[in-house]
């Protein structure tokens, strides 16, 4: 029988009997213990057996840990950072002439997302759930946690694995508005047991195993409301109904939304969690990926003062610059010192999610629904003042009244030569325009949006599908595979061959739920709108 990461799960953290490999149980025992993870015996101590398994949830959203950087850069970097046009590839690749920066899907990559999921998330989640009970402020705070991370995953899959993991050996996918009904019901329940914990106590929870709120329960009923809210924006076009009560809900909670930059989500390094930030590893330390000329033309247009915040000049120039994504068999010696790398330090913190995006989520609530008490030009710019709060920026006020527009050609920092892109860019100022209409305010918010959302590409981008905003700098050619539409945007990934091998009866159904091919250009169930 093959194996699969279900059958895993449902072994929990199996040990083979040491009759099984005769002469090599002393090597296999050495090969097989994690040195970053908590052994059996460890979790037994202290209340382990909860906040280890918490903290591996922790480090595996957006991953991190000892040498991890690659994993996180087939995770995220070479996935919505690159679709979302945040950075684009400054290198090419021996195993692979064509691959994600051209919407050539290159399997080795597209296995990784899926599979890590599963096997950082949902595997320590249902630990969590197994030594938990229904009102455990763990069980719900690891919850949060899960449904912030899988949503990711179904976001970029559609259909998967979901409300029966753990039940069997090859596990049923479930459709993707049949994941979203789940993630909306496990996050009522998180945020009614951890709004009932922090009316009642004042002590932080898990606080030696929490390295984003040090245990402070407010705060991640905060969270917890900004991620229903996110999700529930996210199904707004396809389930408006259940999409405003969901949103009615995590606004009308008495803890609220993030709103201010002490709110953030953050993954802080700390005595107990030390790692290299994987944006400095990969954009600095080995220069496969810097600024995309989308955030060039934007940023730039814009004079906007969270460029140096983003980006660092180009050592040859000293002038911000970005590559086009989808250039084929590209040089690495041609950018390399004329573009910008993400601006991380070896030691930053690891962004989740900002404050920011709460006034964005509730600048669109207003305008859709007329949901709460400001108006929508009002957090819109609430939005804009906290992305530079984060940032600890100031000219927020500035920005927000210039009338600048984005840059209408990307000039090519190796060959000067100019491409027209104002048809390709949203050509709209920072300012806003009450005599405008509502279709293009929207537009103001998501490009302002889409910014603040920096570095996070995969949420950029699935709010890029959503909504049909802001527009970005088209790929340099299609040419090179038949999956999507010339001048579309990228859809999906496709599900990993590794699903195929070892679920294959399930992941053929998981095609029909997927209501297409299985292709990078078949829309998820919410992408409905462009």
């Amino acid at each position: 029988m093959k194996t699969s990461l279900y059958t895993i799960a449902l072994g929990s953290l199996m040990l083979l009997g040491s009759g099984t490999l005769g002469s090599c149980t002393n090597e296999f025992e050495k090969w097989n213990v994690n040195p970053n993870e908590a052994t059996e015996e460890e979790t037994s101590r202290d209340n382990l057996r909860t906040g280890g398994y918490f903290a591996q949830m922790q480090r595996s959203v957006f991953i991190v840990g000892e040498n991890l950087g690659g994993r996180y850069q087939q995770d995220q970097a070479l996935e919505g950072d690159l679709f979302a046009s945040y950075l684009a590839t400054s290198t090419s690749w021996g195993n692979t002439a064509y691959h994600n920066d051209h919407y050539a899907l290159y399997s080795e990559w597209y296995n990784y997302p899926f599979n890590d999921a599963y096997e950082r998330i949902m595997q320590p989640w249902l630990q969590i759930y197994k030594n938990t009970d229904e009102i455990s402020p763990a069980r719900a705070m690891a919850t949060v946690i899960k449904v912030f991370g899988m949503s990711r995953i179904t976001d970029m899959y559609g259909p998967i694995p979901y409300s029966k993991f753990g039940q069997a050996i090859q596990a049923e996918y479930d459709s993707q508005e049949e994941v979203y009904n789940k993630f909306f019901e496990e996050l009522k329940s998180a945020i009614d047991v951890l709004t009932d914990y922090a009316d009642n106590n004042t002590e932080n929870y898990l606080a030696d195993y929490d390295n984003v709120y040090q245990g402070n329960v407010q705060k991640w009923v905060k969270f917890a409301n900004s991620v229903r809210l996110r999700l529930a924006m996210r199904i707004s076009n396809v389930n408006e109904t259940k999409a405003r009560a969901e949103a009615e809900a995590a606004i009308g909670n008495k803890y609220g939304l993030m709103a201010a930059a002490t709110d953030d989500a953050t993954l802080h390094q700390s005595s107990t969690l030390v790692f290299k930030h994987p944006l400095w590893e990969i954009g600095t330390s080995w220069d496969d990926e810097h600024m995309s000329a989308t955030m060039d033309c934007y940023l730039n247009g814009y004079s906007d003062p969270r460029l140096a915040a983003y980006f660092q000049p180009a050592t040859k120039t000293g002038e911000y610059r970005g590559v086009r994504n989808g250039i084929p068999r590209l040089n690495k010696s041609t950018y390399q010192e004329i573009t910008s790398r993400p601006n991380f330090a070896q030691n930053s913190d690891m962004h989740w999610m900002y404050a920011s995006e709460s006034y964005f989520l509730m600048a669109e609530a207003r305008m859709r629904w007329g949901l709460g008490v400001k108006s929508a030009k009002e957090y819109y710019e609430d939005g804009i003042r906290a992305s530079f709060a984060s940032f600890n920026l100031s000219g927020a006020d500035n920005y927000i009244a210039s009338t600048k527009l984005p840059l209408d050609k990307y000039i090519d920092p190796s060959n000067s030569r100019a491409t027209d892109v104002s048809s390709m860019l949203s050509m709209l100022s920072p300012a806003w325009d009450d005599a405008a209409s509502d279709n293009v305010n929207m537009e103001r918010i998501m490009i302002q949006k889409w910014i603040a959302l920096y570095p996070d590409g995969q949420e950029a981008w699935s709010e890029m599908r959503r909504t049909g905003k802001p527009g970005w700098v088209k790929i340099y050619s299609y040419n090179y595979q038949q999956e999507v539409t010339n001048g579309e945007m990228i859809s999906r990934l496709k599900f990993p061959t590794t699903e195929y091998t070892n679920n294959s009866e399930n992941t053929q159904k998981a095609v029909t739920l997927l209501g297409g091919r299985d292709i990078a250009g078949t829309r998820l169930w919410w992408d409905v709108k462009r």
